[in-house]
């Protein structure tokens, strides 16, 4: 048996309406439905939930953990402006390949817009692999 691929992602939210102007006005995501403890988006293809829960976390982790969404090349530089004049805190510099912007939402999640694919990826790993990398593909 094999999974077949993410079904959806829940994120834990303080306000759920700062939280839904967030991902709709900022990063442009479809709102589908929203009810007193939560909403339901499409992000491209990707069922993306948001739910109001008083234990969502007080600030960022400090682990890597985050979630890198896709944009086109020629939409990143205006989305990554949208979210710089939200205010929204940058959490790390870009020093992969493509572009990225790495930035929390208003409940110290940590995002990525990413403008570039796993093909790229691994075509530009091969000529520059990361310390003691394999590949099986």
């Amino acid at each position: 048996m094999m999974i077949t691929g993410i079904n959806h992602i829940n994120l834990s939210v303080k306000d759920l309406d700062e939280s839904f102007q967030f991902y709709k006005e900022v990063l442009g995501f479809q709102p589908i439905a929203k009810w007193k403890k939560g909403a339901y988006f499409l992000a491209g293809n990707l069922w993306f939930c948001i739910f109001q829960d008083d234990n969502t976390r007080e600030s960022q982790l400090k682990e890597y953990t985050h979630i890198a969404f896709s944009v086109s090349e020629q939409n990143f530089e205006k989305i990554s402006e949208r979210i710089r004049k939200f205010s929204a805190k940058i959490w790390q510099e870009n020093s992969s390949e493509g572009a990225s912007f790495y930035f929390t939402d208003p409940n110290h999640h940590k995002l990525e817009i990413h403008a570039s694919d796993l093909a790229t990826r691994i075509k530009i790993t091969k000529e520059h692999p990361y310390e003691g990398m394999v590949f099986f593909v």
